[in-house]
């Protein structure tokens, strides 16, 4: 220890040196070596690990030495068991009071680590904040003027004006959509997905999400269909689920089977009942899924290096499977023979609603 001691360090020293007088000024058969668990105690709570194993082990030492000196001669059988078992004692007390003491940093460590992962909570809110204002608001104020000038608010538009600036339209709702899925991925990280669960038919949700991106998949080229597996009747296919959170899994899958595709090439909606649960597949006819990449698909950020086309930003997948879990659903993806890939989400089925009509 350098500089000035603290109060503990002398207190330590007078207990040893008065436990050590009465050990040594009186016969061996009077053991006063059990003493020594007063600053083995104190050390424990304020000195380091090894200055409290330094100090049992001193205190074993001057307990032992005490059958032989200073009489110089071996006692009997009974003092030296008597020693022995303060021995014990000692070591037993100078253990637990090193483990006690490594509990301890223990709980302040994860106290600590508690604190960071709030204080990180705290920046990851104001993180989430400054995106909505910042990102958000300016995106949405710029697609409305788009809008007004498209609609010839501000003048005349030409045919080669029109394209242009449905084509400005068009980047900017992307930038919205990804900055919005940027929000709920940070927020459902944090506070976890708030579903509004109410019977909606999977199918009507299909129907619905490819009719709103007929636009892309005519600018790839891309065809979609939507096929109910061997039944005509959509009413097979109820779950208990949020639609608007749905909705955003069929978007996410049928989007990334259209990027993925050849001009030219089909995407499939397929629903399917097996047993208990509502199957959807999603197949595109690309250029599948290698093998090291299918166990990363749905990790947040990750996008495949293989020779299918990338595009976004890796989030698409990741916010798919965190809806999917969180309705109690199971999502997968596979590759189809001879080409392609196939995605695979399946939810519990429910009965048939008493109000339904179709």
């Amino acid at each position: 220890m350098k500089g000035s001691k603290p109060l503990i360090y002398w207190l330590i020293l007078l207990f040893f040196a008065v436990i050590l007088s009465l050990e040594y000024a009186t016969p061996a058969e009077y053991v006063f070596g059990y003493f020594y668990i007063v600053p083995i105690v104190l050390a424990s709570y304020k000195l380091t690990k090894k200055a409290t194993l330094r100090l049992t082990l001193i205190g074993v030492g001057l307990t032992l030495s005490n059958l032989v000196f200073p009489q110089l001669e071996i006692e009997t059988l009974a003092i030296t068991v008597n020693r022995l078992i303060a021995v014990l004692a000692l070591w037993v007390t100078g253990s637990l009071a090193v483990r006690i003491r490594q509990y301890e940093e223990e709980i302040n460590r994860q106290q600590a680590q508690l604190q960071a992962q709030q204080q990180l909570a705290a920046v990851r809110e104001d993180f989430i904040s400054t995106l909505t204002h910042d990102l958000k608001t300016p995106l949405l104020g710029a697609i409305e003027t788009i809008k007004g000038i498209k609609a010839g608010l501000f003048g005349e538009i030409t045919p080669q004006h029109q394209k242009v600036l449905e084509m400005m339209l068009r980047s900017h709702r992307s930038s919205l959509e990804l900055v919005q899925t940027l929000l709920d991925v940070y927020r459902n990280d944090i506070e976890g997905i708030q579903l509004q669960c109410e019977p909606v038919n999977l199918a009507s949700i299909a129907a619905e999400v490819i009719a709103t991106l007929t636009n892309l998949a005519a600018t790839r080229q891309v065809y979609v269909v939507l096929s109910c597996g061997d039944s005509d009747f959509r009413t097979h296919f109820w779950v208990n689920g949020d639609v608007l959170q749905l909705q955003r899994v069929f978007s996410n899958l049928i989007i990334n089977g259209i990027n993925h595709s050849p001009r030219g090439g089909r995407v499939e909606v397929k629903l399917e009942t097996e047993g208990d649960f509502q199957l959807v597949k999603i197949l595109d006819n690309g250029q599948g899924i290698t093998p090291n990449e299918l166990p990363h698909l749905f990790e947040r950020f990750y996008q495949g290096t293989g020779d299918r086309q990338a595009s976004g930003t890796g989030l698409g997948l990741y916010l798919t499977r965190q809806i999917i879990t969180a309705h109690g659903g199971k999502i997968w993806a596979a590759n189809r023979s001879p080409m392609g890939a196939i995605f695979i989400f399946c939810l519990k089925a429910i009965p048939l609603p008493n109000n339904d009509l179709n």
